[in-house]
């Protein structure tokens, strides 16, 4: 299984928060990171979003069908991503679009194997991948990206 965690793209400040929407700014890294990740994700990659308005404008960037999963909203726990996205048993890839402080909290719990306040910026991803092996599943870092590391 892959697991790619993606947080939001730059919102405007505001409540209530569930409503905040992206800026500008946000719009274009929702699009330079939605535009790569549409070119490597396979078609049969799953797509979760947090329901709030700036998740779900941002997993609008990559053009595919998603599943808006009111679990994983901006106070879930790691765990119930975890839980959500199937992790470690689902097969393929599961794209998770999401929140601080539990994306950071996801991807050291997967890759250390504890749970810490690690720090995903706006509209980044980084994508977690799983080998099986001989001795047990290799769990990797595939990719880190930002949004600026793409032109328009």
């Amino acid at each position: 299984m892959d697991l790619i965690l993606w947080r939001h793209a730059q919102a405007e400040v505001g409540s209530p928060d569930h409503t905040r929407e992206l800026t500008a700014q946000g719009r274009k890294q929702a699009q330079r990171m939605g535009a790569w990740l549409d070119r490597v994700l396979p078609a049969s990659c799953k797509i979760l979003s947090s329901p709030t308005a700036r998740t779900l404008q941002t997993v609008e960037a990559l053009g595919r069908k998603y599943k808006i999963v009111s679990e994983i909203g901006p106070d879930a726990t790691a765990y119930e991503v975890l839980h959500a996205a199937g992790w470690p048993n689902a097969r393929g890839q599961v794209l998770v679009v999401g929140h601080q402080p539990w994306l950071g909290r996801v991807a050291s719990l997967v890759l250390t194997g504890v749970e810490q306040d690690w720090t995903i910026k706006k509209s980044n991803a980084w994508w977690i991948a799983q080998r099986d092996r001989d001795e047990g599943n290799a769990i990797y870092l595939k990719a880190v990206l930002a949004p600026e590391f793409f032109s328009d």
